[in-house]
């Protein structure tokens, strides 16, 4: 598979990360802890787009001389941040601002559509796309013959050009024609229902799973950790249109889901 080019993330510590932690001034008279305070200083700092994503914190030791704090408060501070998603700490890499983390609400909806109503600029590469034998899986929820010609699409899409989601949709032949510019230029939804197509409910398995190193290096996943959903979704004739086998960076993207007990 081919790899996605990958984004140019700022790597600056002695610019703006020194002047947003040279602005903190730990106040030693209020209950709230010193390292509670610090940690709040720089979630205000990544939400404002002063510590922008990638780019690289200063170590613990220059952070300990450059704030006149102790080492566990440092450490308790970015321990914080880890626990939130605002950063990624890799041993001999150091600290680096994570990308915003996309939430997206459980229903029936692309990906390209959830991502313009954040206000997000979605873009997609396409990897993979053309007609394959149908394997027993695909065939068997597709409800066509094994082997069988389906239409494979193998996209990663992206959020602000910082890599999102590596996507695999298996479709019927006779929704074929699909072309690589229809693909990077809308949501495969909203393709279908211009073929007169129209996705009315789906049935989605959500799990998670450690990255290959080819799908981390793909998705520019630091943890490894992916979010998985494999999906098949029914028009409104109650036909089989698409399954589908998604994998999303877990440090850029949550599901969110409301419960209402009956």
């Amino acid at each position: 598979m081919p790899r996605a080019r990958p984004a140019e993330p700022s790597t600056e510590t002695d610019g703006p990360a020194r002047t947003v932690l040279t602005g903190f001034v730990p106040d030693r008279l209020t209950p709230v802890p010193i390292h509670h305070q610090l940690a709040t200083h720089l979630q205000q700092a990544i939400a404002s787009g002063d510590l922008a994503p990638g780019t690289l914190l200063p170590s613990e030791p220059t952070l300990v001389e450059m704030l006149g704090v102790s080492r566990p408060t440092i450490r308790r501070a970015m321990q914080r941040l880890v626990d939130t998603a605002l950063v990624v700490r890799r041993r001999g890499i150091g600290t680096r601002v994570l990308p915003p983390r996309v939430s997206r609400s459980i229903e029936l909806a692309s990906l390209h559509e959830d991502l313009e109503r954040a206000g997000l600029h979605p873009t997609t590469q396409v990897l993979d796309l053309g007609l394959t034998p149908a394997t027993d899986r695909v065939a068997d929820l597709l409800e066509v013959r094994p082997a069988s010609p389906v239409l494979r699409i193998v996209r990663l899409r992206l959020a602000d050009d910082v890599p999102i989601a590596l996507m695999t949709n298996h479709l019927p032949e006779e929704l074929a024609p699909i072309t690589s510019t229809e693909i990077e230029t809308t949501s495969l939804y909203r393709l279908l229902r211009a073929k007169a197509v129209n996705p009315h409910i789906a049935n989605q398995t959500v799990g998670a799973r450690r990255a290959t190193p080819e799908e981390a290096d793909t998705l520019q996943e630091p943890s490894s950790a992916l979010l998985t959903v494999d999906q098949v979704t029914y028009d409104d004739r109650g036909r089989a249109i698409e399954v589908g086998h998604h994998l999303y960076a877990a440090s850029r993207y949550q599901l969110h889901s409301a419960l209402l007990r009956t």
